[in-house]
């Protein structure tokens, strides 16, 4: 059982990652939370489609770098976000491992939402250079976006167009610029120069792709990093950060716990996706029996928030937990979330632990934070932080809620995962 309180080194190159969407003093806490969460089902219903249009085959020298990294709530969004340095400007841009390309909005922009800083400017930079149509990179485009680089424009530079799944979208094209992540920097880092951007990215100033194609942060900093980074998700609380860790040095990080790894799961058709084989799931010790997730393995995702699971299992994760949880008054559904509590008139409780097991032995303990989505402030709502998928041949996706207070490994060079517990802190 765990307790809810409810109220209120040398080589190295640390980034601060928060959560995104902390500036909301002036809209509804409820409006939000549920708008956010509603988002958060689009993202879904979008990875989903893509990958199973991907089964179907339709469609110098550094050691480790480490960058502080936040809760994206002052941008009005659910996801995490670091800031980075692109041809010497600062970029807050939300961090995504289920993407490849990374992207900024650019002047002059044929359509631009709002962001918290100025727009990306590249005739104020020397280093900046536009992307040909015959370059490697322009062909890398549909692994990285699922869509073809194209030279309609001119035949000079390669155009790029990613969509995603709640609508939002980012047009533009192709380019080169420095690229400065914590005390260390990258030339000639591959980025979407976007001039045509909409949709539902609150006020960060793009995205980092972290996914594995060739054109995301990682392949392309392989030769520095060995294709290794992690990160610590923090809580969405006001103030809290922490960090993405570019690198293989383990000795920066501050996990209380061994990292325990699982394989990679191979699959051709989802190369550029993290897939693991996720084996059971544990609620206050108790192994749910006879679970199966699909052939495909099971997504880690750092742009879902909620994990979403199996109908058939889901349903028994509920049981159980109600089972356990037992005493305490029911509160109305939330969203996608429909196991809710009224616990306001309780200054702690204790939950059940939940541990998603891996193959290899390997283990997520859910931190006690990621098991519960407090709705309203006062534990009047909270909901149990899981949802079900719609239908039982979905890929399963464990989203960032759950992975908060956990460091969190990412090794494509030995194409395996590591979990370890450890307070989130900057």
């Amino acid at each position: 059982m765990s307790i809810l309180f409810l109220g209120r080194e040398e080589g190295s190159t640390t980034m601060e990652i928060k959560h995104r969407d902390f500036c909301t003093k002036n809209k509804r806490h409820d409006d939000l939370e549920k708008r956010r969460l509603n988002l958060d089902a689009d993202q879904v219903k979008f990875l989903q489609y893509r990958m199973k249009n991907l089964i179907s085959g339709e469609l110098q020298t550094l050691s480790n770098t480490q960058i502080p990294l936040s809760s994206g709530t002052r941008l009005e969004i659910l996801n995490y976000v670091i800031t980075m340095k692109l041809g010497g400007k600062n970029m807050t841009v939300i961090v995504d491992t289920g993407s490849d390309l990374t992207w900024v909005q650019c002047k002059p922009c044929r359509l631009c939402y709002n962001q918290q800083e100025p727009i990306f400017n590249p005739s104020t930079s020397l280093s900046y250079q536009s992307i040909t149509c015959n370059s490697s990179a322009c062909k890398s485009m549909q692994e990285a976006t699922g869509n073809f680089g194209t030279c309609a424009y001119s035949p000079s530079t390669c155009n790029y167009y990613v969509s995603y799944g709640d609508g939002s979208y980012t047009r533009g094209e192709l380019a080169t610029e420095r690229l400065d992540i914590g005390n260390s920097h990258v030339n000639n880092f591959v980025f979407g120069c976007g001039r045509s951007n909409k949709g539902l990215f609150g006020s960060a100033s793009g995205l980092m792709g972290l996914g594995k194609s060739d054109l995301s942060l990682v392949s392309q900093t392989s030769k520095f990093y060995d294709g290794v980074f992690s990160y610590c998700l923090p809580s969405t609380d006001a103030g809290e950060s922490g960090s993405l860790t570019l690198g293989r040095k383990t000795s920066v990080y501050r996990n209380t716990s061994p990292i325990s790894y699982t394989r990679m799961v191979q699959n051709p058709q989802l190369s550029s996706f993290y897939m693991l084989n996720l084996t059971g799931i544990s609620i206050g010790g108790v192994h749910l029996n006879n679970l199966s997730f699909g052939e495909n393995g099971v997504l880690i995702d750092s742009g879902t928030v909620i994990t979403r699971l199996p109908p058939s299992i889901y349903r028994a994760m509920k049981a159980e937990f109600v089972k356990q949880f037992s005493g305490f008054l029911s509160a109305p559904g939330f969203s996608i979330l429909d196991t809710c509590f009224n616990l306001s008139s309780y200054k702690k409780v204790n939950i059940p632990s939940v541990k998603l097991q891996f193959e290899g032995n390997a283990e997520l303990n859910v931190d006690v934070n990621g098991v519960f989505y407090l709705v309203k402030s006062d534990g009047s709502q909270a909901c149990l932080a899981f949802a079900s998928l719609m239908y039982e041949d979905e890929i399963p996706i464990i989203g960032n809620y759950q992975q908060k207070n956990n460091r969190v490994v990412y090794d494509t060079m030995f194409s395996q995962v590591g979990f370890a517990e450890e307070k989130c802190s900057y």
